[in-house]
């Protein structure tokens, strides 16, 4: 049965990577943030948590972010917007 959690990822350290690169620190952290609370290696970013992301360019991502996480079975996480 596959695991699902629903986490609001703060992505306020984003502010320390240059204007340029900050959309793309964002997605980073909300892996890495994935990888420590469901103890997997294996993150899948759904393309509209991506989109989510990215939605007011790459130099303004949001500061936090609401996911769900599903866990499989095989230790694969998939991550989407929750809404």
């Amino acid at each position: 049965m596959p695991e699902e959690k629903i986490f609001v990822i703060p992505l306020g350290e984003v502010k320390r990577a240059p204007r340029y690169r900050r959309a793309n620190r964002a997605a980073k952290l909300v892996r890495e943030y994935l990888a420590r609370h469901m103890k997997s290696e294996k993150i899948i970013l759904d393309p509209k948590l991506n989109e989510k992301l990215w939605e007011r360019g790459q130099e303004k991502p949001p500061s936090k972010i609401r996911v769900k996480a599903v866990k499989e079975e095989d230790g694969v996480v998939h991550a989407s917007p929750a809404e």
